[in-house]
């Protein structure tokens, strides 16, 4: 995500040609596009990133769902 951010600002800064970043060639932006493309789609994929998240979120519902089904009966 902080790759995605840095894009982001960099985009506008160097479009707009402010302070140094108007020196920076549009190559290194297209770059760092490219790597966020490649670490999304793949790298993220082959290191099981993308299913932690979905596992955690599920854990999440659980836990609200324990927590609530507890709370009924303690009424």
């Amino acid at each position: 995500m902080p790759l995605i951010i840095i894009i982001v600002l960099l985009i506008p800064l160097r479009y707009f040609e402010v302070w140094r970043f108007a020196e920076i060639s549009w190559w290194w932006i297209v770059g760092l596009m490219v790597v966020a493309f490649i670490w999304f789609e793949f790298i993220e994929k082959l290191l099981g990133l993308d299913k932690k998240k979905e596992h955690n979120v599920d854990e999440q519902r659980r836990k609200a769902r324990v927590k609530q089904s507890f709370d009924k009966t303690k009424k």
